[in-house]
């Protein structure tokens, strides 16, 4: 059986605990981690794990699952992930009545 991968299972559950419009800060997720988690990923302190969860926030955006802010704001669609400095937030996208 595979092992669930205790980074997204982390993430998700964050991001699902926050309602809209309630924002996360990545560090969030990898200071939530076990040390179990951490070494399932190979990493020997939540901080080796940040670049990853700011990339797999960055998939879940192109994906229109999430927002990634800055500054409270949206970042504009055409700013790549390395062009972003500082740190940044992310919730769920509005979710429109009804759906």
């Amino acid at each position: 059986m595979a092992s669930v991968d205790p980074l997204r299972r982390r993430l998700d559950a964050l991001l699902s605990a926050r309602t809209y419009p309630k924002s996360i800060c990545p560090s969030e997720v990898a200071r939530a981690l076990t040390a179990q988690d951490l070494a399932f990923h190979g990493a020997a302190h939540w901080r080796d794990l940040m670049p990853d969860i700011r990339a797999r926030l960055w998939q879940m955006r192109v994906r229109g699952e999430v927002d990634i802010l800055q500054r409270g704001e949206p970042i504009a669609r055409h700013v790549a992930l390395e062009d972003i400095k500082g740190p940044i937030r992310a919730r769920r996208v509005k979710v429109a009545e009804g759906s």
